[in-house]
């Protein structure tokens, strides 16, 4: 029998700069969400190397999992895990971790994209994994490790909400939303591809078995009930582990025609589907397609987000200039519209480090205004946000076959009301904002469906996010034909890049 009364369940979301734990409260016609606990996402650099703090994480996890232990009286119905994709632990065979892991933002890779091509040519490892290039897919990374200690001395291979999920439960597994971030995963089977692992020299046997969201994923080991005053049993449930897949069940769409915008330190555009698109023209393009919930395809473009803005504020604090991020986005709101755009897909801006400096650089390129205000920046990135969301929602739309009629903005940019109304406006599309925590949201409804205190499928699920979510709703304005125009700008550039790394590996 479903219960009536709401479970407490803690979802564990952790981000590229931060960790939450946050406590849902999920009942048939309930669901409740509220944070119990944040910590930091300090990444350290050792030498050359940039690694993630790992363990401060697990810390962070377990502070936060007593948090939400004591908001729930002690005792928790569920816990499950999701995170960025793509980073991984090695482990012996003792199971024991192998060193830090290493950040999808290191310079390791560098070169390995080229030595990947020379084993299996982009066209043909594509059309086997549907993933889109990106300098830092798990390929890459495990091709650039070769021959180094770590990996020789390797046993298993974790994703890191596997690696963490591991420490809590000591149960292995490889959880499919995530595992086909690695370009290793065949998206028409769900499987992993043994001819591209062996092509590439990969061992598969590194990887525990394949689980799927709703899978039970073990329970709480008896030291973490200790170190957290948790009653036990607790069970985890195996979670879209990948963020952006617990995003998209947090996407509260009324039908399937509709795109959605995945939003925080990187814009995750796209639509969902119920199979992959693997042609040439997909390729070209640079779409992915990454395994979602209940059979479902996330076929999206990677677009670097919020970063843009992030590290333009990080840069002008470490000078000495730190800005106030409202008052930015109030000014932004008045300054001069598409003055200053950039390619917000461009890899030029994917490392850290003098943000503005490279922006101005790019405008100047492109024979554009060089902004020269933090408000004039902070614009520029906006409507250069707006016209990369645009670019992905009509490209997935003509790669698939498949129409929009809405958009839907999920996570941290759900409350940037200025960049929701500029992607309206690009996109000539309504835009629904919200859940910003849709990650978290639906890294919950997932738990609680399979403990069976919701039931059906996607469209129940997001049925629950409509009736209980905050919304908020902007229909497209301003100057059509300026859009048109700034579009066709960016989209030359884009298409003219793209052209010279046809041949290349990194188309």
């Amino acid at each position: 029998m479903q219960p009536t009364t709401p479970q407490p369940f803690a979802a564990v979301d952790l981000g590229a700069s931060s960790g939450r734990v946050m406590l849902a409260r999920v009942g048939p016609e309930t669901l409740d969400l509220r944070e119990v606990h944040r910590f930091p996402n300090r990444p350290v650099r050792v030498g050359r190397t940039l690694h993630w703090d790992v363990l401060a994480l697990y810390r962070g996890v377990l502070d936060g999992l007593r948090a939400a232990g004591a908001a729930a009286g002690g005792r928790l119905a569920g816990v499950g895990i999701d995170s960025w994709a793509v980073d991984y632990g090695l482990l012996d065979e003792s199971g024991a971790l192998l060193g830090n892991p290493v950040h999808y933002r290191d310079t390791r890779t560098d070169g390995a994209a080229e030595k990947v091509a020379a084993l299996l040519p982009p066209r043909e490892l594509y059309a086997a994994t549907g993933l889109q290039h990106l300098p830092f897919n798990t390929v890459y990374q495990l091709v650039a490790a070769r021959g180094t200690p770590q990996l020789a001395a390797a046993r298993r291979l974790l994703m890191i909400p596997d690696l963490i999920a591991y420490w809590l439960t000591g149960e292995a597994g490889t959880e499919i939303t995530n595992a086909s971030t690695t370009q290793l995963v065949d998206p028409r089977t769900r499987t992993w591809s043994p001819v591209v692992a062996a092509r590439l020299g990969i061992d598969l046997g590194l990887f525990p078995p394949l689980r799927s969201p709703g899978d039970p994923a073990g329970t709480l080991l008896p030291e973490v009930l200790a170190e957290t005053g948790l009653a036990g049993p607790v069970p985890m449930t195996v979670v879209g582990s990948h963020d952006t897949a617990s995003a998209v069940v947090g996407v509260p769409a009324t039908g399937d025609d509709f795109a959605y915008i995945a939003t925080g330190t990187w814009s995750l555009a796209g639509l969902e589907l119920d199979r992959p698109v693997l042609t040439e023209e997909s390729r070209a393009a640079n779409f992915t397609n990454e395994l979602g919930v209940d059979g479902t395809v996330r076929y999206l473009r990677n677009i670097m987000g919020l970063w843009l803005l992030q590290e333009c504020l990080r840069a002008w604090e470490a000078g000495g200039e730190p800005q106030d991020l409202a008052a930015l986005l109030a000014g932004a709101a008045d300054a001069a519209p598409l003055r200053s755009v950039v390619d917000a897909g461009d890899p030029a801006f994917l490392v850290p480090g003098g943000m503005p400096r490279r922006i101005a650089e790019a405008c100047a390129r492109a024979g554009l205004p060089e902004p020269r205000t933090p408000v004039e920046f902070t614009r520029c990135v906006l409507d250069s946000l707006a016209l990369a969301h645009r670019r992905a929602v009509e490209d997935a739309q003509a790669l698939s076959g498949r129409t929009a009629g809405t958009v839907h903005i999920v996570g941290g940019g759900a409350h940037n009301a200025l960049l929701c109304q500029l992607t309206a406006d690009a996109t000539g599309l309504p835009v629904v904002a919200g859940p910003a925590e849709a990650a978290a949201l639906g890294n919950a409804l997932v738990q609680a469906r399979a403990a069976g205190v919701v039931d059906g499928g996607l469209p129940r699920l997001r049925a629950l996010l409509r009736a209980t979510q905050p919304l908020r709703y902007y229909d497209p304005a301003g100057d059509r034909a300026a859009w048109d125009e700034a579009a066709d700008r960016i989209t030359g550039r884009a298409r003219t890049a793209r052209e010279e790394r046809r041949d290349g590996t990194c188309a």
